[in-house]
């Protein structure tokens, strides 16, 4: 799992600077879930090669009682209960606050690891103007300057140090026939439910296994020969461990068992449609490249006219998701329950298939024998050939000439080529395109 950074302080100290600037890599991955708060952000990011999840969190006043100010403190609670780590901003030119006082306490009162960091020490000097923050009682202070990237990567480093991480990925020696499903959806969708029918049937072998700090649990089971490992989101914690609060909807929980998973199992709700947080799973899970299944739950409690403009969302509010498998299932009632389970065994197998070059350059060039690339400017892309560059998801990467005139359009005319040819449903499909340079290029302009 991935280690989880939450940045706390009082408005106007940086904490969001210092998000961007830790989220460079991959800007994209994240954002606000609607309905959840305007304040919590999450995005990924990575320093050598250990990728981590950092939490953006509005100004925080502990002891507010009142008002948004206790919405936002409430939100931010939420982000240190789920965080490995908590960075304390501080503004090192405003100096020492009653606020940061108060902040202080909490956080020692929790007992969450906790680094204080002093922001904007651009040009100070060390010693004499950051003394008065060791009255905090929060250990060393770490003088940083996020506008200008100064610092944070030691930040980072020291943060890895304590949790006893390297910049080294985790090895793992995963069983290559096991499949590892996630189920992802907002609350009260029915994931509980769903997961509890699985479990209790009878040809279901299943146990609890010791999950991680953040009470994650894995449940290892086996269906008709083929073995899942659950990689749960939803109920099946023990009461106590985990504030009430947080056991309604963490989105870390959602984005770490999608990052373990090979497939998603994304559950809508039948009698609401597709919301916000619907859509932003759904993309997240896609941009890492997990493949897919798609089940709208309490199937059996809405009329014919509600089903019609659920299907009709889905095909509007998901369009990305149209290579995977939609099931419409009543978990309470386990109906349609047997489909969802061979979707989910062809999207993995799809998510590892195979292709060899020979078949991959036929079909392209069959593709392009049958409807050529658009001409871009002076010249017209010519493919030549392609091979498989990676595997879940699967990755085709074509050669040629003047490629980068080659429109989306066509790449998706290509993709769906290549599903049809190789069974690819359940699974995103990246296409790359490469360019051959051309040696002489040099001596010419010599």
């Amino acid at each position: 799992m991935k280690p989880v950074l939450a940045l706390v302080g009082r408005p106007n100290v940086g904490k969001s600077t210092l998000f961007n600037r830790l989220t460079k890599s991959r800007d994209a991955i994240v954002a606000d879930f609607a309905g959840l708060t305007r304040d919590r952000h999450y995005g990924n990011a990575k320093q050598g090669r250990q990728e981590f999840i950092v939490i953006d969190t509005g100004g925080f006043e502990p002891d507010a009682s009142t008002g948004i100010y206790k919405e936002m403190a409430k939100q931010t609670q939420q982000a240190v209960a789920e965080a490995d780590m908590v960075v304390f901003v501080v503004d090192a030119r405003g100096g020492l606050s009653a606020q940061d006082h108060d902040i202080a306490k909490y956080l020692r009162k929790i007992g969450k690891p906790t680094l204080l960091v002093a922001n904007k020490a651009e040009g100070m000097l060390e010693g004499i103007q950051l003394t008065e923050f060791y009255e905090l009682g929060l250990g060393e202070v770490i003088a940083i300057s996020a506008a200008h990237g100064q610092g944070t990567r030691g930040l980072v480093e020291l943060a890895f140090e304590s949790l006893n991480l390297s910049d080294e990925p985790e090895e793992t020696d995963d069983d290559p026939s096991v499949i590892k499903l996630a189920v992802a959806g907002r609350p009260n969708v029915g994931k509980s439910t769903l997961i509890n029918t699985w479990l209790g049937e009878e040809r279901l072998v299943a146990f609890d296994m010791p999950g991680t700090t953040r009470d994650a649990i894995s449940v290892p089971f086996e269906k008709q020969g083929q073995k899942f490992e659950l990689i749960d989101t939803a109920g099946l914690r023990r009461k106590g461990k985990v504030f009430e609060a947080i056991e309604k909807f963490s989105v870390v929980k959602t984005l770490q068992a999608i990052e373990s998973a090979n497939v998603v199992l994304l559950l809508l709700d039948a009698e609401q449609g597709v919301t916000d947080q619907d859509a932003h799973i759904a993309g997240y899970a896609l941009e890492s490249g997990r493949a897919m299944v798609l089940a709208v739950n309490k199937w059996d409690a809405v009329d014919e006219y509600q089903r019609q403009l659920v299907q009709r969302s889905i095909e509007t509010r998901l369009p990305f998701l149209s290579f995977a498998n939609m099931h419409f299932i009543s978990a309470k009632k386990r109906q349609g329950l047997g489909p969802v389970w061979a979707s989910i065994v062809q999207a993995h197998k799809a998510a590892m298939c195979k292709m060899s070059t020979p078949i991959l350059t036929r079909l392209l060039l069959e593709a392009v024998q049958f409807q050529s690339p658009q001409r871009g400017g002076m010249f017209r892309p010519k493919l030549r050939y392609a091979h498989q560059g990676g595997m879940n998801p699967p990755v085709i990467v074509v050669h040629g000439n003047s490629l980068e005139h080659v429109t989306d359009t066509y790449k998706r005319f290509l993709e769906g080529r290549f599903r049809k040819a190789f069974n690819l449903a359940g699974t995103p499909l990246r296409i790359e395109m490469k360019t051959s340079t051309n040696p002489f290029a040099d001596k010419d302009a010599s």
